[in-house]
């Protein structure tokens, strides 16, 4: 990854994109500090975020035990 300045890409920008699309990524700096990442286009879907992916399920022989502890509860009363 290189980093260039905001005022260097203006210049040249045309030889970084060409860079960029044999696979270089950049971080342009404006004022010495970090403002965009330059980086190659991918047409790949982008990945679900692991928070919005289905989560994992349980499963055990049986009954249920959402079954279990109402059949426990009703034996009490």
């Amino acid at each position: 990854m290189k980093t260039i300045t905001f005022t260097d890409f203006r210049k040249r920008a045309s030889g970084f994109i060409t860079e960029v699309e044999h696979g270089e990524t950049f971080v342009l700096l404006r004022h010495g500090k970090p403002v965009a990442e330059v980086v190659p286009f991918s047409d790949r879907s982008r990945r679900t975020p692991s928070w919005k992916q289905p989560g994992i399920r349980l499963r055990i022989r049986g009954s249920d035990l959402s079954s279990a502890i109402l059949e426990e509860r009703e034996s009490d009363t």
